[in-house]
């Protein structure tokens, strides 16, 4: 398992990149594409919000590494349905 600080920075990168693609989508698109790129951004955000902070405060009781891996999987599956609709934007 990474460290606390490495993973929130990774959370925060992915997030960034995401973040850059769909505004970049949301310039270049008509007024549809904006309006529904404002709605991935929203999305996008809370979900960097949402992870940094169940990084920063795990559920007592459950063991670090199945834990972290149970967190990291869901981040993964998050980012894969945005970068999708991102895609879907173009």
């Amino acid at each position: 398992m990474a460290n606390k600080r490495n993973l929130k920075r990774n959370i925060n990168l992915v997030c960034e990149e995401l973040l850059a693609e769909c505004m970049a989508a949301s310039l270049y698109g008509t007024k549809e594409t904006q309006e529904s790129a404002d709605a991935i951004i929203y999305a996008i955000i809370k979900l960097g919000n949402d992870f940094t902070h169940r990084v920063s405060h795990p559920e007592p009781g459950i063991d670090a590494k199945v834990y972290f891996k149970d967190l990291t999987d869901k981040f993964n599956a998050g980012i894969e349905e945005l970068a999708e609709q991102i895609n879907n934007l173009y």
